[in-house]
């Protein structure tokens, strides 16, 4: 057994020398490199930035070619770079405008994430490192910035504050999950009894992820619009979310907005959308957060009016934060397909007499837009482009229709059309789909939603759910 365990260390300790050597030379090499950004996006402090940037790589550069000479122990090798790129981040945020703040906050919440990914350390390193950048940034941010806390907070401070808090988890998780790994293997290779241990070992290993995962869910379900307040918002609408693993590439979001065009009277609308991300399960929930943030940045951009230019910014958004560093065609790209509308009723009382009810804007990026009236379904194309995949300076479109009492609006994503199943084990196609909610329409929405929730389990049968699937109907 003392031979096993000197083994398991001596593996671990090699693990841990390899990661932190590559998280060394990360270091050196990229924080260096992004300085380009820097110079390019914040002119003013490029000068400041550059001294930090040099003296954190300089510092990690020492550390990663003399380490065995002066004899720095493995774990602290993977804590000198989070914590200097760490404390360099505070700064480089505290002198930085809201639009930068929001900006950067994802190379914030990258590091965290990244730390989580690569280090090897005690939870107290993890530890002195969350403490050390909350006073950092109090410290910096009350003698560099002018944002009040409430605006720090909303753009990005929480969120990089969650994810900082989750990376103590994950790094603490992936060490004992490690560590299992190797004893289990060295174990393994002695006696069939030690491979009866190994199969309960994965075993646990693999309820230690499903019950990260399903903590993850937590986060991704507090960040979509509750069914309650959907209902609250849309009295008359339901919501068909069908996750294919624990977690969604697809998401939906509502909200209330008021509108503050110029030449226009300021004006209150719902606005609602169901977006499908790239991937699904871990990856596509990571997107999913992403997106969702960035849809609750745009309520507050003074000059987003319209589905359209709330597309626009969204696509922008997306592309800086995901793709913009990925210059080769043939890497598969990271976006999503939407369709977002705003309603707004102000012509309900305006003139008794009109048919048109209330006034709905649309917009789409390749999800379209279905509405059904009198038994007919009509359809509302989107625009053939993604969201975040490629830089464009093709805009959105955006479509104005007159709604009328009774009407049925339909946002789904690809999951339900696309499934597999029925007696031939085909697709169930949009022909069928678009059949499936004319003949449904005239029905309570709760009918509707439990007519298309059993259509789907049905049509499904012994197959496996083939995507993540989002389906939102409203009646106006």
């Amino acid at each position: 057994m003392n031979t096993t365990s000197v083994n398991w260390q001596s593996e671990i300790n090699k693990t841990i020398l390899r990661y932190h050597t590559i998280a060394l030379w990360v270091a050196v090499i990229f924080n260096m490199l992004f300085f380009v950004t820097d110079y390019f996006n914040i002119y003013e402090y490029w000068q400041e930035f550059l001294t930090f940037r040099v003296a954190v790589s300089l510092v990690c550069l020492v550390t990663v070619l003399f380490h065995e000479k002066i004899k720095i122990p493995i774990e602290v090798l993977g804590f000198i770079p989070v914590f200097l790129i760490s404390i360099q981040n505070a700064y480089m945020w505290s002198v930085m405008d809201l639009e930068h703040l929001q900006k950067h906050a994802f190379a914030y919440i990258a590091l965290f994430i990244g730390s989580g990914m690569f280090m090897f350390y005690h939870v107290y390193y993890s530890v002195l490192i969350v403490v050390a950048n909350i006073i950092a940034n109090i410290i910096f941010f009350y003698y560099n910035s002018t944002l009040s806390l409430d605006e720090i907070l909303v753009n990005g401070g929480l969120l990089t504050g969650a994810v900082a808090i989750f990376s103590i988890l994950l790094i603490r998780m992936r060490y004992r999950l490690t560590k299992k790994e190797i004893v289990a293997r060295l174990m393994l290779e002695k006696s069939k009894k030690e491979l009866e241990e190994q199969k309960a070992i994965t075993e646990e290993k693999n309820k230690e992820i499903v019950d990260s995962i399903n903590y993850a869910k937590r986060i991704q379900d507090a960040l979509i619009t509750p069914p309650a307040k959907l209902k609250k918002l849309l009295p008359e609408s339901f919501v068909i979310y069908l996750p294919k693993d624990i977690v969604s590439g697809d998401f939906y979001w509502a909200t209330e907005i008021t509108t503050t065009k110029a030449s226009e009277p300021n004006e209150k609308m719902v606005v609602f959308a169901v977006a499908d991300c790239t991937g699904h399960g871990v990856s596509g929930a990571f997107m999913s957060i992403i997106g969702l943030k960035i849809l609750n940045q745009s309520k507050i951009q003074p000059n987003i009016n319209s589905p359209a230019e709330a597309l626009n910014y969204l696509n922008d958004e997306v592309y800086s934060t995901i793709n913009i560093h990925t210059d080769d065609e043939n890497v598969i790209r990271d976006g999503m397909d939407i369709s977002l509308c705003s309603i707004s009723y102000k012509l309900e009382t305006s003139n008794i007499e009109s048919e048109t009810v209330a006034v709905l804007q649309y917009s789409g990026a390749n999800n379209p837009l279905y509405i059904v009236r009198n038994g007919e379904l009509l359809e509302i194309k989107a625009d053939k482009q993604p969201i975040g995949a490629y830089e464009t300076e093709n805009s959105f479109q955006n479509h104005e229709i007159e709604m009328q009492k009774g009407d049925m609006v339909y946002l789904f994503s690809d999951g339900y059309a696309d499934q597999f199943g029925g007696l031939k084990g085909k697709k169930f196609n949009y022909r069928q789909f678009k059949q499936l909610l004319t003949d449904v329409a005239n029905l309570s929405v709760q009918e509707q939603q439990e007519i298309l929730t059993n259509a789907h389990k049905e049509w499904r049968g012994e197959q496996e759910q083939l995507d993540d699937i989002c389906v939102i109907g409203i009646r106006v």
